[in-house]
């Protein structure tokens, strides 16, 4: 089941909306899929770290960093803590850390880049809210599906006899 996306696309072309290709596989799991959690946060991961310590069964990170690589959005503490609490995979507008551990991770995670510098803690950003990147809005309770061969979201979940 290396190629999901290529049937999803074929199946419900008139439900799906395909992000631009941009993002790498920096999980262990290259194939995920879930309803959308959303938070919006730029070089601060605070929020970050509050979802992930949150139960995620069904459900993938999707996390708007504005495109910015400066700063890691995500690390291999917060990677383990998702594993932990179910999450199905991550999304991130932005930078990772540790990829090299976050690789041996059974969870999905898609970023732009890998940075070795953490964020700052500030308590800011902004959970549960629209967010717009790589050409396509994706919104809280949307449902997204990755694999090697990228991203789409739909608004309902859509039915695959691999899935």
């Amino acid at each position: 089941m290396l190629d999901l996306l290529p049937d999803l696309c074929d199946e419900h072309a008139d439900k799906v909306r395909v992000l631009d290709p941009l993002f790498r596989d920096f999980g262990g799991e290259r194939i995920f899929w879930g309803q959308v959690v959303t938070v919006r946060c730029y070089e601060d991961n605070s929020r970050v770290r509050e979802l992930v310590a949150t139960p995620g069964t069904g459900k993938v990170l999707v996390v708007d960093g504005g495109a910015m690589v400066r700063r890691a959005l995500l690390g291999d503490q917060l990677a383990e803590k998702a594993l932990e609490n179910g999450w199905e995979g991550i999304v991130i507008n932005g930078a990772i850390r540790d990829a090299g551990a976050i690789g041996t991770m059974a969870l999905g995670v898609k970023a732009l880049a890998s940075c070795p510098i953490k964020t700052e803690k500030r308590g800011l950003g902004d959970v549960d809210v629209p967010v717009t990147f790589a050409g396509v809005t994706i919104y809280p309770g949307d449902y997204l599906y990755a694999d090697i061969n990228g991203i789409l979201v739909a608004r309902e979940p859509l039915s695959h006899p691999q899935l």
